[in-house]
């Protein structure tokens, strides 16, 4: 879908569903994804239609994922960092109490 318009200088590793995923240091997790061959991140849960960043200023909650074992993670307000792991969310959003 999207595509870097630069080599970066430097890469850091994540890990998306299992699989390994170059990065750029300090880019959002959110535009990781959307250059992914499947770029959605979550299904609703009511229709279980696919969802994926769109706003990328954090309005709109679309992109959220669960990121190292926490649900609910905007990942269009979360920077990438070495060795995070990223699932696609398959529940409802939770709120925090």
């Amino acid at each position: 879908m999207f595509r870097k318009l630069h080599e970066p200088a430097e890469t850091v590793t994540i890990y998306l569903e299992g699989k390994p995923v170059l990065a750029e240091p300090g880019e959002s997790l959110a535009a990781v994804l959307l250059r992914q061959a499947v770029a959605w991140s979550r299904p609703t849960p009511v229709k279980g239609s696919r969802r994926a960043p769109y706003c990328m200023i954090g309005a709109c909650f679309d992109c959220l994922a669960e990121v190292d074992g926490v649900a609910s993670v905007q990942t269009c307000m979360t920077p990438v960092r070495e060795g995070m792991t990223v699932e696609r969310q398959q529940r409802k959003r939770c709120l925090p109490s």
